[in-house]
């Protein structure tokens, strides 16, 4: 991954989307530490389609399975 320090990102914009396109993800740095980060729409779109697991469970596939819980009574448990 590609890295650019603010002030060349500032001066190179349309380098860097292109380089974001043509090349992958481009960090931008800030005093040596990694700000953020430009992608492409494709990659963004890619993303942001993807699903949390939660969200999955909460909106996934419904199935009509009929369960029955036993009847029996629990086990016994020797406490000494």
């Amino acid at each position: 991954m590609a890295s650019w320090q603010v002030q060349e990102a500032k001066t190179k914009l349309s380098e860097v989307i292109d380089r974001a396109i043509s090349e992958g993800p481009q960090t931008i740095t800030r005093h040596g530490k990694a700000r953020a980060v430009v992608i492409s729409i494709d990659e963004y779109e890619s993303l942001a389609k993807k699903r949390s697991f939660k969200d999955f469970l909460l909106n996934g596939p419904r199935f009509d399975i009929d369960i029955e819980r036993s009847k029996e009574l629990p086990r016994e448990i020797d406490l000494e």
